[in-house]
């Protein structure tokens, strides 16, 4: 059969360091930290004091005291990137098939905040069981995809990916797949997460997971440079419109970018660990590479999945190395979590609107945080350290990988009618 073409036609982000696509894009370019000290809660006793938390976001504003109290952060951060991109979008659905708009969205965890609150409550009780009757509907992982749903009269597809920190990106690879087999004329899709919290930073402390660098939190995301020591911690979300082209034409819609490919695969190696030899890395960007009817060298740059750990780095480049050969020293390659910090379920989404444009701009985001050279790495690859770079770029590829080796790999190229 012939596949339908699928194309990006609204973007909407809440991150670290911007609140709206343009401000985070601006917060991108100009290699801007979104790490300070958490103010959310006190860190006192905690091995990590700092974290990527969003700033000025105000629920009880956007949604109103009454309903926010309904909501766990991480429903909040959906329900407003999900506007942005709605309204970026042009989005009348009173003149549209809402029985082919569905809504697929990932999250890591889900309701961390909520679930914490109320156990919490519970054990300094008298045993008595006192549960806010919102606890279960605010907790579970698929309820932000409900909630955009139900705020817009969405009657297709509705479902979660929980796929650990490659939630998003299997998020959009699932929209992308109902699209192009004309299940569907338009997804909302992307992701969020809120784990910036006690037990959220105390869980990742007790894995070793984190960076502990309290002296200097702005330049604690350091991806591929020689003292990285863990990752920092974000929070936020991202939204990505995805829609048939003949849909979004017919309607008259701006186009950003075209989806062209998508990959998955397991490393089935560690529970937590990626594999050292960046096996399932590989596999899953080949897969990516396959779906888009592409080679290596028609990549010109690669969001890499990044997250600053001694570990974690080594094996996506061996995963690059092997699967791009000498492409690589062609293509720029960029963590943007060295500004977001990770996002864990919210980060494929994130950083997909970062690769889309990229593409539209003609701007690689930096690396920033680069200190000392990895004697490691080939000093040949372009990891764009530390300042954008200007470039022409025809195809992006964004990675994810997720504790229990969960792997996802997203295409996007220039949209051409």
């Amino acid at each position: 059969m012939e596949f339908k073409r699928v194309v990006v036609t609204g973007l909407g982000a809440l991150t670290p360091i911007g609140n709206t696509v343009s401000e985070y894009w601006n917060g991108l370019i100009n290699g801007v930290s979104g790490a300070a000290f958490i103010k959310s809660f006190d860190t006192t006793h905690f091995k990590t004091k700092f974290a990527c938390e969003v700033k000025g976001f105000d629920a009880d504003g956007f949604l109103g005291r009454k309903d926010a109290r309904k909501l766990d952060p991480f429903v909040q951060y959906a329900l407003f990137s999900t506007e942005e991109a709605v309204k970026d979008a042009g989005l009348d659905f009173s003149k549209l098939d809402t029985s082919r708009i569905g809504v697929i969205w990932g999250s890591g965890i889900g309701g961390l905040k909520t679930f914490l609150d109320e156990v919490v409550n519970f054990a300094k009780g008298d045993g008595t069981p006192r549960f806010n009757p919102f606890f279960i509907p605010k907790m579970i992982a698929d309820i932000a995809p409900g909630h955009i749903s139900i705020k817009y009269g969405l009657r297709g597809p509705n479902f979660s990916t929980v796929s650990a920190c490659a939630s998003s990106n299997n998020s959009l690879i699932d929209s992308f797949n109902y699209i192009r087999l004309g299940k569907a004329n338009m997804f909302i899709s992307g992701g969020s997460e809120a784990i910036i919290n006690e037990a959220g930073i105390g869980g990742f402390n007790a894995m070793h997971a984190l960076s502990t660098r309290n002296d200097d939190p702005a330049t604690a995301s350091r991806p591929f440079d020689l003292d990285r020591d863990g990752f920092v911690a974000g929070e936020g979300a991202g939204t990505i419109i995805l829609e048939e082209l003949e849909h979004a034409k017919a309607r008259g819609a701006k186009i950003y970018a075209e989806m062209i490919g998508g990959g998955m695969s397991a490393d089935a190696y560690h529970m937590t660990a990626p594999h050292p030899d960046g096996l399932g890395a590989a596999l899953v960007m080949r897969s990516a590479l396959e779906d888009a009817n592409l080679t290596p060298a028609d990549i010109d740059y690669v969001n890499v999945h990044g997250t600053s750990t001694p570990i974690g780095d080594p094996q996506e480049i061996k995963a690059i190395q092997d699967v791009f050969g000498e492409d690589i020293y062609r293509i720029n390659i960029s963590s943007t979590k060295s500004m977001t910090g990770h996002l864990l379920g919210a980060a494929g989404a994130v950083e997909a609107i970062a690769s889309i444009l990229a593409l539209k701009n003609g701007i690689i985001p930096p690396t920033i945080n680069h200190f000392t050279d990895d004697p490691s790495f080939d000093p040949k690859i372009n990891f764009t350290f530390n300042a954008a770079q200007k470039r022409d770029i025809r195809i992006v590829q964004s990675n994810g990988f997720g504790f229990g080796g969960h792997n996802a790999s997203v295409i996007f190229k220039k949209y051409e009618d």
